[in-house]
């Protein structure tokens, strides 16, 4: 089984990173796209219990097609992308780490907290990358208000995040499929942790909430909010922060980054619109992963980031104690 080199080796070394991608559905046939394309990547294989998904993705992108990720494994790989439902992300990836190969897991990073802690102490003892999926985190217009806000007093933020119901069935909720994007993003923004959670889910024509409000408080005293459904017929993606000297707003969608700022005592301010990059979020993820494997620095998402986030949006869920991180630890996100 091939082990990631240390990183001054790795550094000396210009051979692509020996890859494969277990659970080949939408996200993860994604994932084995965008591999197939960089040139610091060999697509080994992809790996799915649904053998003729797996075998349509890896005759398009000329890659081997396995039954499931111990076969990926035998194939001696340097890393593995965890792509399958949430609830197999524990398992999948302790077996990954176990020999010796650097994991990209999917958000959330498991099930339960519990869960991912296990996985972060596994990695760290193994010395391979773990790095946590929260692609939005590499969306250009999001990287465009990050950097607009930078060094500032962030006072609030408020983010929107809705949509028509998933046409793919879902055992989770919106918390755990969506707002936890976005509870990321608000503990990236502010650079600190979410303290106090003040969660209003319903469930009105799912089974698991579809509608959330959720409102939180963080150490550095910004407050914030998310706006999360699957009952509106069209998606949007929006963010609004406001600042002690300016106010941003970004559309993730269209990736539009607007700028006030120059408050005048008669009402006025000033305007612009800020550049926004072109970029493919999921590209940019993987060149980051895969430049973490080489090198041996962290990844930007770290596991420890993706167990945070998830501990929140499980204090979020239906049945937590309000204002309480600890409760979530003994909930479970199904997916």
């Amino acid at each position: 089984m091939a082990h990631p080199a240390a990183p001054d080796q790795e550094r000396a070394s210009n051979r692509p990173v020996r890859i494969g991608v277990t659970g080949i559905g939408i996200m993860g046939s994604n994932h084995a796209r965008v591999l197939a394309e960089l040139p610091g990547a060999e697509l080994v294989a992809v790996a799915d219990p649904d053998q003729a998904q797996a075998g349509r993705v890896a005759n398009f992108l000329g890659c081997k097609a396995v039954g499931d990720h111990r076969e990926l494994l035998a194939l001696g790989l340097d890393a593995v992308v965890v792509a399958a439902p949430t609830h197999l992300h524990h398992p999948i990836a302790l077996d990954v780490i176990a020999a010796g190969c650097s994991v990209l897991v999917e958000k959330p990073v498991a099930s339960t907290t519990e869960e991912g802690r296990e996985i972060v102490a596994a990695a760290r003892d193994k010395g391979v990358t773990l790095m946590i999926g929260h692609v939005e985190r590499f969306n250009p217009a999001v990287r465009a208000i990050k950097d607009a806000i930078r060094d500032e007093n962030l006072l609030s933020i408020a983010i929107t995040r809705v949509g028509p119901f998933p046409p793919r069935m879902s055992n989770v909720g919106v918390v755990i499929d969506l707002a936890v994007h976005d509870i990321d993003l608000i503990r990236w923004f502010t650079g600190s942790d979410i303290l106090e959670v003040q969660p209003q889910t319903r469930a009105a024509i799912a089974e698991r909430e579809d509608i959330a409000l959720l409102q939180f408080r963080t150490a550095t005293g910004a407050l914030a909010h998310i706006n999360t459904n699957w009952l509106t017929p069209f998606k949007a993606r929006t963010v609004h922060v406001a600042t002690s000297k300016k106010y941003v707003i970004g559309d993730l969608l269209t990736r539009q980054v607007t700028e006030h700022f120059d408050y005048r005592p008669d009402g006025s301010y000033s305007t612009r619109h800020l550049p926004v990059a072109y970029a493919e979020p999921l590209r940019a993820e993987l060149e980051n992963f895969l430049s973490a494997v080489r090198t041996g620095r962290p990844p930007e998402v770290t596991g420890e980031e993706g167990v945070a986030s998830l501990e929140i949006a499980m204090a979020c869920l239906p049945g937590a104690a309000a204002s309480s991180r600890g409760s979530a630890t003994k909930r479970r996100a199904v997916g």
